[in-house]
């Protein structure tokens, strides 16, 4: 049962550490901790995506900054209080942790699959040039009850047909996981900056759980 919840939720990643690792929380005397890794595009631009690891992955105490490093994992999610009301807080969750002298070209550094649940209406929208965007929330369930809740957003073809589902639709989805920088007002001449984290979707499919076995 616990093999096939997790197979709904893969992450594969490859970069560099550029952060040290930071205490997260602990249970049972186990301690998890939060290092970031710059992730490469195609494009110029890179993605920064926060890492959770267990103390037991590696030693935490050393410094790898700069090093390269392969993870595979799980996208999980959490809320967090802050400023009256819950933040959605997004990392890779870490299952294996490998060191690697080099990441080849040809190599797909950033892979991501869900299979969920429809959670809250689409929001399809345009932007002023017309390109056409639908943002999604994915419902993952995890083994024991939980569920971790995915932002994705859909761009063009796949925009247009994400905006045809309906809460409770079962989805997979392929895609990477992407950071993006906004702006936050806080107060009336203030302005802070935030990282947004968010799958950004390749290709989605309606499951229909009738054909399932």
């Amino acid at each position: 049962m616990t093999d096939k919840v997790i197979e709904n939720n893969q992450v594969t990643i490859m970069g560099e550490i550029v952060s040290d690792f930071v205490f997260s929380h602990e249970i049972f005397g186990e301690g998890f901790y939060m290092v970031d890794v710059r992730v490469d595009r195609l494009s110029d631009s890179t993605d920064i995506i926060p890492v959770m690891a267990s103390e037991r992955l590696l030693d935490v105490t050393e410094d790898y900054m700069g090093m390269k490093i392969s993870i595979t994992g799980q996208f999980r999610s959490y809320n967090r209080h802050e400023e009256k009301k819950n933040k959605l807080v997004l990392s890779v969750f870490a299952r294996e942790i490998e060191f690697v002298d080099d990441i080849e070209e040809s190599v797909k550094t950033n892979q991501i699959f869900l299979d969920g649940f429809i959670c809250k209406e689409p929001i399809y929208r345009k932007t002023p040039l017309g390109r056409e965007i639908a943002d999604l929330l994915l419902a993952v369930n995890r083994p024991y009850g939980k569920s971790d809740y995915i932002p994705c957003i859909c761009w063009g073809r796949n925009a247009r047909f994400a905006s045809t589902f309906s809460v409770g639709s079962r989805c997979a989805i392929w895609g990477r996981i992407q950071s993006r920088e906004y702006m936050k007002k806080i107060a009336e001449d203030q302005l802070e900056r935030r990282v947004a984290y968010e799958v950004s979707v390749s290709k989605l499919e309606i499951i229909d759980d009738d054909e399932q076995d």
